[in-house]
């Protein structure tokens, strides 16, 4: 019997390459939609895969998304549809309150088709300012303001709600930093590159002392691949990214270095918000489920720069 499965978002970096993943394995019947307000047809499976299909759609609006859900009465469902990007969610942030209408849709449609898990793309966000090092994922100290923190807080709530009430069983990914070849330059490794090859200069908000991690596309979708096919971290928040914190003026020069170019870095104003001081995830449980090292950051934006070439 195959898996039928359900990407929302799936034309984006994380759910097309997802979506790839999962259409490559003959077991699997994937369906991905997408509105394609950020995502692209190029990021979707290859052509030649019979086992996926691709529906232009909004899952914020409900006669959208039930004739789909209904029609194709999934096994799994990954919910990644979002209006994401820090600069995109700072400047429509009614735009960022609207995904909370999509993800009651998905969910209130997935426990009455008999979908057995929703998986949900939540994000580091929800953390806000640290008030510990690393980041766990039993402590959420909703301390964030901005809209796209709150959704995501929200999603995590309706989730354990669904569980809670109707046992509709989940995992929450608190996704950190991810990057790959098919990340857009509207991020920051892929914007940074961008401009790197082109011996153009990098700009960086502030000193650039703000530090984040980094997590290369592979290792997000490896140890995904596993929770599904093995049916583990049922009903629980796991974050899924790399521990190997930096400062964005270090990332920079890494870049700089690694595609030997003539950049300059060139220091903007600080944000006046959204733009977090400190982002350091403990992924304990990640790499037990992964267990294998993590792609560094050399390999990781080698492996990139060869796909683009391709």
């Amino acid at each position: 019997m195959k898996r039928k499965i359900l990407i929302t978002g799936g034309a984006g970096n994380v759910g097309g390459s997802l979506a790839r993943r999962l259409a490559a394995d003959p077991e699997n019947e994937v369906v991905i939609v997408d509105n394609l307000l950020t995502g692209s047809l190029s990021k979707l499976p290859d052509s030649s895969l019979p086992n996926w299909k691709f529906i232009k759609a909004d899952v914020n609006h409900f006669h959208n998304i039930s004739a789909i859900m209904t029609s194709y009465r999934f096994d799994y469902v990954f919910h990644y549809a979002a209006v994401v990007g820090v600069k995109r969610t700072l400047e429509n942030p009614k735009m960022v309150l609207d995904d909370v209408d999509g993800i009651k849709n998905v969910l209130d449609l997935a426990k009455n088709t008999g979908v057995k898990r929703v998986f949900f793309s939540s994000s580091s966000e929800v953390y806000g300012e640290p008030v510990e090092m690393p980041q766990k994922e039993d402590t959420t100290p909703l301390n964030s303001r901005l809209p796209y923190a709150i959704v995501k807080n929200i999603g995590e709530a309706f989730l354990k709600s669904y569980y809670q009430e109707y046992g509709l069983k989940y995992t929450i990914f608190r996704f950190f930093n991810t990057y790959g070849p098919l990340q857009s330059t509207d991020f920051v490794i892929s914007k940074f590159i961008d401009l790197a090859l082109k011996n153009e200069d990098i700009t960086i908000y502030g000193d650039g002392s703000q530090t984040r991690t980094f997590c290369y596309i592979d290792d997000n979708l490896d140890v995904i691949q596993k929770m599904l096919y093995e049916d583990l971290a049922v009903n629980e928040v796991l974050n899924i990214g790399n521990d190997d914190e930096m400062s964005v003026l270090e990332l920079a020069q890494r870049i700089i270095t690694i595609t030997n170019s003539n950049s300059k870095i060139i220091h903007l104003d600080p944000l006046e918000e959204g733009d977090m001081t400190r982002r350091q995830p403990d992924i304990t449980r990640m790499k037990r489920i992964l267990e294998r090292p993590l792609v560094t950051l050399e390999e990781g934006i080698a492996m990139s720069l060869k796909a683009s070439v391709k």
